[in-house]
Parts: structure tokens; C-alpha cells; sequence
């Protein structure tokens, strides 16, 4: 482990504000004298849930839904902010139920990750979900998310598609597979 101090903060500001994110300055002291300033991306929430959602030992339960940030359809797992009342798996448990209509009687947080940390302070924390049994909530989407089974040993050719590029969906979705590759038959 590395023994080097962290920066100082001098200053801190948000600079920009939405309903989802701020963006925030810093002006830092190096341990060496060095000053600098950097911006980061916050997430105005309580980070986030991805969720691996098992329907039995060898298929998950993918959604297919509009994706702003690249303007089409994409294929992803589940996921959903963590509300203020919620702990990490009360809202992966909501948020299947919102998304694919299941419920889940197993949750196991496998990881957290986050996707830029040099300038995006937001973590997401990825859960499996097994023992799953059927439970629709009302969600928040615009429209009806489609929910697509996958068997996870075609997961090169699901990392191979065109529209399946969220980098959180395919390290969770490899994450999920080494984790049940270690349990006991």
C-alpha cells in the first residue's frame, strides 16, 4: 500500500446543479506543494443498485429500455438509485420488482464499483438475486421495459452485441458467473 498523503482540499463548490447530478470543484494542495483544480461528477442520491437477476441456476432476466445517454434501445440488467429510506438490498429487491416483475427471496451484494473515479463520485453496488417468485411493482419508466432471458453460458455473445455496452452490466454479469462458479454443486 502506497504511503502518499491525499490532497489537501482548499475549497470545494458546486458549480453546476440538476435534479440528478452536481458538479463540484476542488482546489487541491498536493503534498508536494502542487496546486490544482478539479471538477467531479456527484450523484445527488444515495448511489445505486445493479442487479443480477437469477431465474434459475443458468438464465438471468436482462431489460431492454431507451437509454439517453446513446439514443437507442440498450440490453442491460436491471438498476435503480437507492432511495433515502432504503438499504442497499430493500432497493434492489424494488427495483427487480419494478423492472422484470420478480421478486427475489436471496440477495447477496457481490461488489461496488464505481465507472470514472478520477472525476465521477458515484457508486454502484452490485447484488444477485436468486429464489426469484413473481411480484410486479409500479415503477417510474416511461414505458413498459421489456425483460429478456439470457443464458449465461452465452455471455461472449451477449458482450459481443451492439447494443449491450453498459460496462456495469458486463463486469456484474462476470462478477455473478466466478461467484456461482465457486459455490459448492
Amino acid at each position: 500500500m502506497s504511503d502518499k498523503r491525499k490532497p489537501r482540499i482548499l475549497d470545494q463548490r458546486i458549480v453546476a446543479e440538476s435534479r440528478l447530478f452536481c458538479v463540484e470543484q476542488l482546489d487541491l494542495e498536493f503534498a508536494n506543494g502542487t496546486r490544482v483544480q478539479y471538477e467531479r461528477l456527484r450523484s445527488s442520491g444515495f448511489g445505486a443498485v445493479l442487479i443480477v437477476p437469477l431465474l434459475d441456476a443458468h438464465t438471468v432476466l436482462l431489460i431492454r429500455e431507451y437509454a439517453g445517454g446513446t439514443d437507442r434501445y440498450e440490453l442491460a440488467l436491471p438498476k435503480g438509485r437507492i432511495e433515502r429510506d432504503e438499504d442497499i438490498l430493500e432497493a434492489a429487491n424494488r427495483e427487480i420488482m419494478e423492472e422484470v416483475g420478480y421478486g427475489a427471496r436471496q440477495l447477496e451484494i457481490l461488489n461496488h464499483l464505481s465507472l470514472a473515479p478520477g472525476y465521477l463520485g458515484h457508486t454502484t453496488h452490485i447484488v444477485l438475486a436468486t429464489e426469484l417468485y413473481e411480484k410486479r411493482l409500479p415503477g417510474d419508466e416511461p414505458e413498459e421495459i421489456e425483460v429478456v432471458p439470457w443464458r449465461l453460458d452465452r455471455l461472449d455473445e451477449l458482450v459481443a452485441r451492439e447494443d449491450f455496452t453498459e460496462a456495469r452490466s458486463v463486469a456484474a454479469l462476470y462478477l455473478a458467473r466466478d461467484h456461482l462458479a465457486r459455490q459448492p454443486a
